[in-house]
């Protein structure tokens, strides 16, 4: 599912036009991202919390030449899944 088909089915689901249901979405992504840019994590009961973590420096190996490069630190957004969403899921 891309971005439009998932703005059309949060239209469909909450009884809002297309223009109101990408609007809620881009402001929920928007938000979203701005809370991990600082630091802060966001949590959504039963469905997961996204966090953001610092990955160190490390030396890597290019698979087809074996050639080693330095991969600099970063920092990564991590997802842990919550227990609602995980048993949706597997069922």
């Amino acid at each position: 599912m891309n971005k439009a088909e998932f703005v059309d089915a949060v239209a469909a689901k909450a009884g809002l036009s297309k223009k109101d249901a990408k609007g809620a979405v881009d402001a929920v992504l928007e938000t979203l991202t701005e809370s991990l840019v600082k630091g802060d994590g966001v949590s959504f009961i039963g469905f997961g919390t996204f966090s953001t973590t610092a990955r160190a420096a490390r030396t890597a190996t290019v698979p087809g030449t074996g050639k080693k490069v330095q991969v600099p630190a970063t920092k990564v957004v991590k997802f842990k899944v919550g227990k609602a969403l995980k048993d949706a899921v597997a069922k």
